[in-house]
């Protein structure tokens, strides 16, 4: 028989979950996503430096090896999670458009700006950079806690003595749970700067710090818009958006062409994306300025934009920053693990500048204040030893013919012990030495030795007891390591605003008819010479066919009382059907076009003139005849709309139209009509319900199907629900006041609409 089943465990299932998932959750925020503040690594990026230089001995002088034996190793012996994920670490502490100061030198494919990925792991080789040396020199000085590794075969350090600010330096990026991390790189001079500054002045604040560093420094260079105030407020409060777009020069070619060329671009903006993007605005001729994109990067960045003739390239720049990633924004988050009585636990905290750089130094003097007592501890071991050797070459022939007389090693040991007054140790190195160690120069050698040990002991003895002495060596080794690895800034500082952004400068002037079918479908074309030849869906029918151009504007009023207001060129350009214009706008259920128009482009605006009309004033109508007179505005709107009235339940808009003169014509489907003076139809200054215009008959379920503003002694048209006309002039129309019920005027067939004369199909 096998073994008996367990027991299973019993719980409460939200209490489990919430423990297990909490536990998970700080898993990931200590052991994964979040770098710590004082060596600026996570935990993989730690296990992977420390395994190369630790146990490989990859040094950056050393050979490179395959990155397959560093992974190998790394997951072997500390992180015993995905070959690849380690991999992928290792690869972007290689790649010098991700971190500002690589700390892995590779060999063969690591990626590119164009998103390529690395090489396989047994493809590529790697080594530590002597910047990350830096970090792992003081590993064998006792100057971090060490805990064991997963299975505790053997021990890892939780932190590395870096002597440089890496955090700072190379920034980080990470999601946990509930929170993440978004710290921008940094210049290693102007770091270097604001920490020598906090040495000499420990109650430096932001605004002080602000002074040596100029902002992020990002290897991939580019141009940083933010002002010192935005930045002041993004480094005292550990977030904000960092404002970043590509830099460009001028190029003028012979015959007086002229071609932008892009050096830079934002960090982590993919190259070969951003070519992309630019192309196909090229191609949809939303850049009418530009007529190609090449990329003719090899070791730079080079990205050529061939101008048209008189084009401004401020216009074409200012459209590529606003349309595409050439401008785009680095969202800080500085959000790190800061060190808790327990070594091997940070808490994380979004912190500002002034903590960064003080949490730095203060982990800096830790790591040289347990080095130079490491020190001292290695002086003094070896110092013992030193005075032994001195008493022994004082009396080197009594101590010789004491060995010689010995029967063994012990024997000899406990002679000299007794003889010099020795301990075990000295006895013991005393036995060790070697015969050509007696010779009078290396007498003398060891002389020397100990007496120069014995002014270093006394002078670590003097920086221990001194903490500004070890501020002093701390401030001198950040100016070594600055003057030794710093550069000049990648990353310049915006002297002007923005580039003026003007939509009308994008759009390519030519003729173009917008067509509106009775469901909806929505299309521009260049030309229309026949209507009834449009493409259009099985049962659907014309709604509107409008003439202009691409400046124009279209106009679509909703049955729910709200404008859309676009313009003519953002109309898809196709032969087809169109696309739904629920698509393009915010319409909602049951929501349809009401009304359709163009206006134009005049002198005094956009809202100067519906085409071939004088009047801005349009007379509004609902099925229920409620009805207003109103001036829209008929600027740009959202996809949302701009609502200009208001609709009862069950009632909706069925005509918004021009006014034309001072008498008003209202229609029924049954063929009732009403005509009343304009001034008797209230005038609106926002969405709002009107007055009654005209009573349709609920016995007869009639309905109001439209109404118009025309002068005196005009004729319109009225429109059967076969689609056939007939003119009525405004004489042959009874009379009446606002609010009646009219007359019924159309015998026969009803009326599905009425239409002004210039709008005879």
């Amino acid at each position: 028989m096998g073994q008996a089943a367990s027991t299973p465990l019993e719980a409460d299932l939200r209490e489990a979950a919430e423990e297990r998932y909490l536990s998970y959750a700080l898993s990931v925020i200590t052991s994964r996503a979040l770098p710590d503040v004082r060596d600026g690594l996570k935990p993989v990026q730690r296990r992977i430096l420390y395994a190369m230089y630790q146990n490989l001995r990859l040094t950056a002088g050393a050979r490179p090896r395959k990155s397959a034996a560093v992974v190998g190793e790394v997951l072997g012996k500390y992180h015993p999670h995905g070959d690849q994920a380690a991999y992928e670490a290792m690869v972007r502490l290689a790649q010098p458009f991700a971190l500002r100061y690589p700390l892995v030198h590779g060999e063969g494919n690591f990626g590119s700006l164009d998103g390529d990925s690395a090489a396989a792991m047994r493809y590529t080789e790697a080594r530590v950079t002597a910047l990350a040396e830096e970090m792992l020199a003081d590993l064998g000085a006792g100057t971090v806690t060490l805990r064991a590794n997963y299975d505790a075969t053997l021990e890892e350090p939780t932190v590395l003595p870096t002597a440089i600010p890496q955090l700072l330096m190379n920034g980080s990026t990470g999601i946990a749970v509930g929170m993440a991390t978004n710290i921008p790189p940094h210049n290693l001079r102007e770091i270097v700067a604001a920490l020598t500054a906090m040495i000499d002045e420990p109650d430096l604040d932001v605004k002080g710090l602000l002074k040596h560093v100029k902002g992020p420094d990002f290897p991939t260079g580019g141009e940083m818009l933010n002002s010192k105030r935005e930045l002041r407020q993004i480094y005292e409060s550990g977030q904000g958006a960092i404002r970043l777009r590509g830099t460009y020069k001028l190029e003028t070619l012979p015959r007086g062409k002229r071609q932008i060329i892009i050096h830079s671009i934002p960090y982590t903006v993919n190259k070969a994306e951003l070519v992309e993007q630019i192309a196909q605005v090229i191609v949809s001729r939303k850049l009418p300025q530009v007529t190609d994109v090449r990329d003719e990067s090899t070791g730079d960045v080079r990205i050529v934009l061939e101008l048209k003739a008189e084009a401004s390239p401020e216009t074409a720049l200012a459209y590529l920053y606003k349309h595409t990633p050439l401008q785009t924004n680095f969202n800080v988050n500085l959000t790190c693990l800061l060190p808790t009585a327990n070594p091997a636990v940070g808490q994380p905290a979004r912190v500002t500048l002034r903590d960064l750089c003080r949490q730095f130094l203060d982990f800096r003097m830790t790591v040289v204040t347990r080095r130079l007592e490491h020190e001292k501890r290695q002086l003094e071991s070896r110092l013992h030893i030193l005075e032994g050797l001195a008493k022994i070459y004082d009396d080197l022939d009594r101590a010789i013919r004491i060995i010689r007389k010995a029967e063994s090693r012990a024997d000899a040991a406990k002679q000299l012990m007794a003889a010099f007054k020795l301990d075990q140790v000295q006895a013991d190195a005393i036995l060790e030495i070697r015969l050509y160690q007696l010779a009078r120069l290396e007498i003398e050698k060891i002389r020397a030795e100990r007496t120069e040990k014995r002014r270093r002991v006394k002078e670590i003895e003097g920086l221990l007891a001194r903490p500004r002495e070890r501020w002093k060596l701390i401030r001198q080794e950040l100016t070594a390591l600055g003057e030794k690895y710093g550069d000049a800034r990648r990353t310049a500082l915006a002297a002007g605003d923005d580039l003026s952004y003007d939509p009308e400068a994008y759009i390519v002037h030519e003729e173009a008819t917008v067509i509106l079918s009775r469901d909806g479908w929505l299309k521009r074309v260049r030309e229309v010479k026949d209507p009834t030849a449009t493409r259009l869906r099985e049962g659907d029918a014309l709604a509107a066919v409008l003439p202009g151009t691409t400046r124009d504007r279209l106009v679509l009023f909703s049955t729910r009382g709200t404008v859309y207001v676009l313009r003519v060129a953002d109309v898809p350009a196709t032969t087809g059907y169109g696309e739904p214009v629920q698509s393009l706008l915010k319409f909602g259920d049951g929501e349809r076009v009401a009304a359709a128009r163009l206006v134009r482009e005049a002198g005094d605006g956009p809202q100067a003139a519906l085409p071939g009309l004088a009047e801005k004033t349009v007379i509004v109508a609902t099925a229920k005849g409620y009805g207003f007179r109103a001036t829209p505005d008929l600027s740009e709107t959202t996809r949302a709309g701009r609502r200009v009235a208001r609709v009862g339940e069950g009632d909706e808009i069925v005509s918004i139209e021009p006014v034309l003169g001072t008498t008003v014509v209202v229609a029924t489907r049954r063929g009732k009509m009403l005509r009343f003076p304009l001034e008797e139809v209230v005038e609106l200054a926002g969405p709002g319900r009107g007055v009654i215009l005209m009573r349709p008959s609920k016995e007869d379920d009639d309905r109001i199907v439209g109404a118009l503003a025309l002068p005196k002694d005009a004729t319109f048209i009225a429109v059967t629900p076969e689609g056939g006309e007939r003119r009525i002039a405004l004489g042959e129309v009874p009379a009446g006041r606002r609010a009646g019920k009219g007359q019924k005027v159309v015998k026969r067939g009803g009326v599905a609409g009425v239409k002004r004369m210039d709008e005879m199909g």
